[in-house]
């Protein structure tokens, strides 16, 4: 039924070892399946609301990040910055995620599309490149921003554009060799019948155990990356305060932590909210013998890495002043060459605000750091200039 072949001694192996005394043996235990429908495993209902998910989120993931790639490439100041290298490496990596997943989840859970081996497997690579490639540079956006706190005043020095993208080809070599590799041969020897995945036609437990233990080490390294931000900005304001007393400035530096505290978790709790369910899935099918309910559950789950990529450019692209100001600057020459908008807004500092120059960690001057929300390097890059400022002054 559905593409699975039942074994026939299945059941009669069952009723003699409940006989027996021991465990009964569960009707899953043996199966095997025949085609490609037995991972179809979508109710209707189910289908409507995941193709939903899919038909919303995979437009406006690409729109998003596709306009943050473009923002990047048009802006020669932001091309010469390693954050904005790894910013763009990450809207790149989800605009392939919102073209692989979307069409090949949809093609393969609503149309029911039999792809053959080669087929599938090259699909899935794209999913799993992108995805892997998200995960990567989140986790070099991370490093950079720890560098820009561990190492302030040598941060131009330390990560230069040329290491930056030297970064990037070690990042997306890495992830294109891993993402292939089933398609290069590392699959499951007996087609799709166990050992295979449950989760992923072809795909052998060992792969699909190495590749999540992969990521599961990306985001630990995140998870460590923001950790020491958090505790390196907290003790140099610690030291600050030792140095300078503090009458009034204790309440002032309980906001900076309190909002530096507040973004982290925010970051760390959608990305961890995201891809935890995912992933413990993939482990579950790794050790035990997954059923249709948990096949469902886990085709949900999956739509929330989608998310995770919708929802990447408004936490490390779009909060960024910089960009914004650049993206209002492409704007304004756009609608005046087209002739569509030729109205001027005087005084308005948000277009007029020149951009940050070569490799800097803050783009803010201090005195507009009260009044402006940037991106988190440069909030907390802007915090340590302070105090080394004020540690000089004193």
């Amino acid at each position: 039924m559905d593409g699975w072949d039942e074994p026939v001694g299945s059941s009669v192996g069952a009723m003699m070892s409940k006989d027996n005394g021991s465990t009964p043996t569960s009707p899953l235990v043996n199966r095997s399946c025949a085609d490609l429908k037995c991972y179809m495993v979508l109710f209707e209902a189910e289908k409507t609301a995941i193709g939903s998910i899919c038909f919303l989120a995979g437009p406006f993931t690409f729109l998003e990040n596709a306009l943050v790639l473009g923002v990047i490439a048009a802006t020669a100041a932001l091309r010469q910055r390693p954050s904005y290298l790894f910013i763009g490496s990450l809207a790149l990596a989800d605009v392939f995620a919102s073209c692989f997943f979307t069409t090949s989840f949809l093609d393969f859970h609503l149309f029911h599309r039999l792809d053959g081996p080669i087929a599938y497997l090259f699909k899935l690579g794209g999913v799993t490149m992108a995805f892997t490639g998200s995960v990567g540079s989140l986790l070099l956006t991370a490093l950079d921003r720890y560098l820009c706190i561990h190492q302030a005043s040598s941060y131009k020095v330390v990560l230069t554009r040329r290491r930056a993208l030297l970064a990037l080809l070690a990042l997306w070599s890495a992830t294109i060799l891993i993402s292939f590799l089933p398609l290069m041969g590392w699959r499951c020897p007996t087609g799709l019948s166990p050992p295979c995945s449950w989760l992923f036609p072809y795909i052998d437990h060992r792969y699909l155990a190495c590749w999540v233990s992969f990521i599961l080490v990306l985001l630990s390294l995140i998870l460590g990356a923001y950790a020491l931000i958090l505790w390196r900005a907290n003790r140099h304001e610690a030291s600050m305060t030792g140095l300078q007393g503090a009458p009034t400035g204790g309440q002032a530096r309980m906001r900076l932590d309190i909002r530096l505290a507040r973004t982290l978790g925010l970051i760390l709790l959608i990305m961890v909210g995201c891809w935890l369910p995912t992933l413990s899935f993939m482990l579950a099918d790794v050790s035990v013998q997954l059923t249709h309910a948990q096949q469902r559950a886990f085709a949900f789950c999956s739509t929330m890495c989608l998310v995770n990529s919708a929802v990447n450019p408004l936490l490390y692209a779009l909060r960024c002043r910089e960009l914004r100001v650049a993206l209002m600057r492409l704007l304004e020459g756009l609608s005046e060459g087209l002739g569509c908008c030729q109205r001027h807004v005087g005084g308005d500092s948000t277009t007029t605000l020149p951009l940050g120059e070569g490799n800097s960690c803050s783009a803010h001057s201090e005195s507009e750091a009260p009044r402006l929300v940037s991106c988190q390097p440069n909030t907390v890059s802007e915090m340590v200039g302070k105090q080394q400022l004020d540690m000089t002054g004193k």
